[in-house]
């Protein structure tokens, strides 16, 4: 992405698209899964909007490992698809664009999960030292293997 950076990370699940599409739509469900959720379990979370879809909105406020954001359904097309719109505040500002895509595989679901982000001056900075597919990858492979498990459990 020019001016920005994308990561992406996909994994097989043995669940159908429509399971796996509910744990996400729904925001209420990203404590069963959500790679950041043990880094605080004294996080403060609040929710408006409906309880899932677009509109369905999740705020954060946490240590400085979960920092403090919003995420909030942009569009929601069952069982193939949801796009967020995430802000974080802290520890920097930035804004990104996050795209779940399910794709049947066999009996199972291929589930894609990419982000993609402009940079602002404090990423680009914080970039000529880490990397953001290194660093966020990780976070996305750890996600998606809970995913996986919760899906494949219901």
């Amino acid at each position: 992405m020019a001016g920005g950076y994308t990561v992406e990370r996909s994994l097989d699940m043995q669940a159908p698209p429509e399971t796996i599409h509910a744990l996400i739509d729904d925001l209420h469900a990203w404590p069963k899964w959500s790679p950041w959720e043990e880094l605080d379990p004294t996080m403060e979370r609040s929710y408006e909007g409906p309880d899932a879809g677009p509109g369905a909105s999740y705020s954060w406020k946490g240590n400085k490992q979960v920092g403090q954001g919003r995420m909030t359904v942009r569009d929601s097309e069952a069982p193939a698809r949801v796009v967020l719109d995430l802000a974080f505040l802290k520890p920097f500002k930035s804004e990104s664009v996050t795209t779940f895509l399910l794709e049947p595989a066999g009996e199972g679901t291929t589930v894609r999960w990419r982000m993609d982000a402009k940079h602002t001056f404090m990423t680009r900075l914080f970039s000529l030292f880490a990397s953001f597919d290194k660093m966020i990858g990780k976070d996305f492979e750890k996600g998606l293997a809970k995913l996986k498990t919760v899906a494949e459990a219901s």
